[in-house]
């Protein structure tokens, strides 16, 4: 049976969901995008994912498509109607239809796409054994802090790390400073067992997971840095993982084909995901 999504005040069967070919999300890749993740049939960290929501779209100046109440209230009938219990509620907004033209188009309504999906929880086999990421020059634009649906340069950091044998690709700046992944953000464990993980600015976009795990991780007394670290420090580092709201926490044991540390799951990246977990179920 074909998943219900909600585009533009119609619930209808995602595989008929259509949007005009002069929609400027297709025609611009002029809109922005959220997922929230969805916990026990519950949308976890809702308020967190809606504010970032707000702020891309005042960064973009694309006009609220409804209220937020409205929105969330759209949101939990397409979880219903897709009975969804864990899962990802995917949120996108664009300009709207307007004929073709770079300069905003004036009177023109934005366009509203809901859809939900049910996630696995990563395979038993990649929490056991952490996963393999490799660095690459970040090549996206400038404002990394905007949730943009234009991410042709994540897909293809994503995909040039897929032919590589990995799960995950890590984006380097010009200094060899790590940014993020090309859908997560990046952290490491130094040797003295000190978090790690680049404070919000322009270069990175500010995950929603992340910022639970911040605060996990200083409710459980460990210390954290909020700066940048390059591409030696995680080499060097004790443990590495990577967060994202599909992911959780996810040991990260190879770097460039590097071991790192032991080449094992560590326990802060484990204490840290079961803390987490408690919180988003919660």
């Amino acid at each position: 049976m074909s998943r219900i999504a909600y585009i533009n005040g119609r619930y209808v069967p995602q595989s008929r969901a259509q949007v005009a070919v002069e929609d400027r999300g297709y025609l611009f890749s002029d809109g922005v995008y959220d997922v929230i993740p969805v916990h026990n049939g519950h949308l976890s960290f809702a308020d967190r994912h809606l504010d970032r929501l707000d702020r891309s779209l005042a960064e973009l100046r694309i006009a609220r498509p409804m209220s937020r109440a409205a929105l969330l209230q759209v949101a939990r009938e397409v979880l219903r109607r897709n009975g969804i219990r864990n899962g990802g509620l995917y949120i996108q907004v664009t300009r709207g239809v307007a004929p073709r033209d770079h300069k905003f188009p004036k009177g023109v309504a934005p366009s509203l796409l809901i859809m939900a999906k049910r996630l696995k929880a990563p395979a038993p086999d990649l929490l056991a054994k952490g996963v393999a990421v490799v660095t690459m020059p970040d090549q996206r634009w400038a404002r990394r802090d905007i949730k943009s649906i234009s991410l042709v340069a994540n897909v293809l950091a994503k995909q040039a790390a897929v032919e590589q044998g990995a799960f995950e690709a890590w984006l380097v700046d010009h200094d060899d400073m790590v940014t993020e992944g090309s859908s997560t953000s990046a952290w490491i464990a130094t040797a003295q067992g000190e978090l790690v993980t680049r404070p919000n600015g322009t270069e990175i976009l500010p995950g929603i997971t992340r910022s639970v795990v911040v605060e996990v991780a200083r409710e459980l007394g460990l210390t954290l840095h909020l700066r940048a670290f390059s591409r030696a420090e995680a080499l060097a580092a004790r443990e590495a993982f990577l967060t994202s709201s599909s992911n959780f926490v996810l040991p990260i044991t190879r770097i460039d084909g590097k071991p790192v540390g032991d080449g094992k799951p560590g326990p802060i990246a484990t204490r840290l995901r079961a803390a987490y977990l408690t919180v988003a179920r919660s």
